[in-house]
């Protein structure tokens, strides 16, 4: 049996235990690591976590094509139709196509035709991109409703199911 420090020295680097072992690479590390499980709670609902592995470089660039201006530095087409979308919130629009909506509780169905309401938000535009919203107009109108008063809500609309008055 061989009891020299140099010995007791390679037997314990060498140990079998993969969490004693001193791992220099970021890409070995995650092979030793235990599963890690995303979120809490019921057992039965866990998922597994995709393993981290460290960055190779202090500073990482991450670079959005989004975000890239073309190189005339003018505005594309959708920029400039959300920018004068925005400029008409606020606007009073008047509805001009056969429309119902069934979504205000406790009134069975309301006809939009010819209803007038505000220009409250341009939903195609999110955080700063773009989203394919089908109707992305939202209108707010007030109604006088038999037994409510006045009742405030919303329809999502198309550009060519209203006019603007204003």
């Amino acid at each position: 049996m061989m009891t020299s420090p140099a010995f007791l020295s390679t037997a314990a680097t060498t140990s079998l235990n993969p969490r004693s072992i001193n791992v220099a690479s970021p890409y070995t590390a995650s092979f030793f690591s235990r599963p890690r499980f995303a979120g809490c709670g019921d057992r039965r609902k866990r998922a597994f976590a995709p393993p981290v592995r460290a960055s190779e470089s202090a500073t990482t660039f991450v670079v959005d094509p989004a975000a890239e201006v073309s190189p005339s530095g003018a505005f594309s087409e959708e920029d400039e139709k959300a920018a004068a979308a925005a400029e008409k919130i606020g606007a009073r629009v008047r509805v001009k196509v056969p429309l119902k909506v069934y979504h205000v509780p406790r009134v069975p169905e309301i006809d939009l035709t010819g209803k007038e309401g505000k220009l409250k938000q341009y939903v195609a535009v999110w955080k700063g991109k773009r989203i394919s919203a089908n109707m992305p107009f939202k209108v707010e109108f007030v109604e006088e409703v038999e037994g409510r008063g006045a009742v405030k809500y919303f329809a999502h609309l198309k550009e060519d199911e209203f006019e603007y008055l204003d």
